[in-house]
């Protein structure tokens, strides 16, 4: 027990280190802020403080990490990629429409290597071919489209 309260910032850190190990097993990041805690609690002896401060200074800071700081990364972490799947992917896509479309006949619109029928927003408007388009819609397995940009003209037309 001398030797211990002969070297505290040796026990500090030696605790310090035996939870981090310890985190890495469990991965909940409980441990992680008791490790902090326990590096603050080292660098209190550092500074000169007694025992029963430093132990008070490790348990404030280990409160505070679990409190503030733990939800936020664990929220973080938790949260991965938001991916789109399906039609959703879809949504907001432009594409060039291959058979004029209609609301009286239904046209043919391709995304890329994927062509679609697709019927436009707007009833009164026909979307001729070789116009740019964007998904506004998924409407059962037809793409719901509006114009972006007429067809180009070739050279010379």
């Amino acid at each position: 027990m001398d030797w211990i309260s002969d070297h505290l910032w040796e026990s500090w850190l030696a605790l310090a280190v035996v939870l981090l190990v310890a985190e890495v097993l469990s991965l909940e990041l409980v441990l992680m802020m008791l490790a902090g805690g326990a590096v603050v609690g080292m660098a209190a002896d550092l500074v000169g403080l007694p025992l029963p401060f430093q132990v008070l200074a490790a348990c404030v800071a280990a409160v505070a990490a679990l409190v503030l700081l733990r939800p936020p990364v664990l929220r973080r972490l938790r949260q991965g990629p938001e991916l789109t799947q399906g039609h959703a992917r879809l949504l907001g896509a432009q594409g060039v429409v291959l058979r004029e479309v209609s609301v009286h006949a239904p046209g043919l619109v391709a995304f890329g290597q994927d062509e679609w029928t697709s019927v436009p927003y707007d009833e009164t408007v026909v979307i001729p071919v070789g116009a740019t388009v964007e998904v506004f819609e998924i409407r059962g397995a037809s793409a719901v489209v509006h114009l972006v940009r007429g067809p180009e003209l070739a050279p010379g037309a």
